[in-house]
Formats: C-alpha cells, structure tokens, sequence
C-alpha cells in the first residue's frame, strides 16, 4: 500500500521539482540518522508528503543543505532538515514494518518476514517514543486482516480501517490542527487502500486473495463506480488540506493531491482498456 502518494512531475515548475527532491532527500537523510541503512531502506513518496503537509503547517526552523550520498555519489543535491522529517521518518518505518507482517500473514512472502524480523530493534524504540501510535496501528491492521479473511464485502469498514490508521500517523501533536489532519488522514487511508484494491484486483482474484472490489468487478459498471468512489475519498482529504493555513510548497501538495495520487490509475486503466480492445 505504498508509492501512490507521489508528485505528477509534467505539471511541477523546476524549482518546485527541486524542492519536492530536497525533501525526498531530506527524508532519506533523517531514516538513516535515526534507523540506519535498514530504515534507510524504507523510503517512500507517501511520507515525504507527510513531511511537506506538516513542514507546511507548523512552519519549523529548516536546515537546509547539499550533499552527496551513496545512492548519488557524483553530484552533490539538496535537502531539507527539521522535526517533522524525523516524525514522517519514524512514521514510515512503523508503516513498513506492520506492512511486512501483512505480507507474510496474507501470502506467505518470506522476505516480509525476514525484514519485519530485522526492522523489530528499530520497533521496540519507537514503541517507547510512540506508544499509543504504534498499539493503535497494531490492532486496527489485526482487526483489518481479520475482516479480510473472514471475506467482508463492506469496504467501507475495510477501508475505513486503514484510515484510521493513516488518521493516527498525520497527527503529529494534540493541538487546533488535530482533527483536520486526522480527517485528511483518514480519507488519505481509504483513497489509499482502495487505490491499492483496483490496481490489485486481476491479481488478488486469480490468486484468491480479499479484494474489497471483487463483487464490483464482475459488474459491466466496475470502472466507473471505482472512478466514483476514489473521487469521493480524495476529494475529502482535499477538503481537509484546503482549510489548513498552508503557503509554504503548497503548490507541490496540491500537485500530489490533484494529480499525483491519479497517476497510477491512469497507467493501470489504460492497461486494461488496452488489454479489451486486442482482438
């Protein structure tokens, strides 16, 4: 369930291209100070955009700087440095771990256990600096894999799940803020899960996976009843961001929200048109 909260780069100035890579980079930076290569290893766009949402909100004091890394070591690139990268970097690996226990647990994928195996040191920190958080993620995964294999259609309660999930993660702190994040995260984590369905669905049916769109999809309105019903998830985080007093690399969150979240859709829709048109 990662890597569809990402930029559309056709639709980005260079200059805001250049600072969505800083904070990518930024992020990258702060999982391997606080987690080593292992959690270095953990990187994805969803939470470099957590990053942005909250650097945006809270408008921290950014150390900003240029480097060379081992995964670009012959030229030198920016990055951005503050609180809220370390959260979104704490954040991700929790993700990340939780997501490897599910991969094991739906498909037997032994690489899932071994890096879960592996990331459990980095756990046990982050249980202590983030109790309620990570207990929380914990149960609602359990619950969500239990609804799952006892094969319940309602994807409202399936999605909804993971966007409490997702709701938790975006709250960095109890303050006026809270329940807007948490709003926009929990839209972010059904649009999220969902996404993750339609891509999904071929596979999980051939293979007899849970699929939330598995009835749907033996229907002639499978398509557009999915457009319809991402539409409506994204459209509600977007309604939760817009109400938040962000000026700071708005411009990059809004390309996220509007367009980026879309481009894998549109990647696997064209597939499928594709695929019906072959004679």
């Amino acid at each position: 369930m990662f890597g569809y909260i990402a930029i559309h780069k056709p639709e980005l100035k260079v200059r805001e291209y250049e600072a969505y890579q800083a904070a990518y980079c930024g992020l990258c930076r702060s999982l391997k100070r606080r987690h080593g290569r292992l959690g270095q290893m953990t990187l994805s766009f969803d939470m470099t955009f957590l990053a942005l949402l909250l650097t945006g909100l809270y408008e921290p004091e950014t150390r900003n700087g240029i480097q060379r890394c081992a995964a670009h070591p012959l030229h030198r690139h920016p990055y951005r440095e503050n609180p809220y990268y370390d959260y979104a970097a704490d954040m991700n690996v929790i993700l990340t771990y939780y997501k490897c226990l599910d991969d094991w647990e739906d498909e037997r994928r032994l690489s899932g256990l071994l890096y879960a195996r592996l990331l459990k040191g980095r756990m046990k920190k982050l249980k202590h600096q983030y109790g309620v958080k990570v207990s929380k993620t914990g149960r609602l995964l359990l619950k969500l894999r239990a609804y799952e294999r006892k094969k319940r259609y309602n994807m409202d309660q399936t999605a909804g799940l993971f966007g409490q999930i997702m709701a938790e993660l975006f709250v960095y702190q109890e303050d006026e803020w809270e329940q807007r994040l948490r709003r926009m995260g929990f839209f972010f984590g059904k649009f999220i899960y969902l996404m993750d369905a339609y891509v999904d669905v071929e596979e999980d049916l051939k293979k007899g996976r849970y699929n939330p769109f598995a009835k749907l999809y033996q229907t002639d309105h499978f398509e557009e009843d999915c457009e319809t019903i991402l539409k409506m998830m994204i459209a509600e985080a977007a309604r939760a961001f817009e109400v938040l007093p962000i000026l700071e690399d708005v411009q990059i969150l809004r390309n996220i929200l509007y367009a980026g979240v879309w481009t894998r859709y549109g990647q696997v829709r064209r597939k499928r048109k594709e695929t019906e048109e072959k004679p």
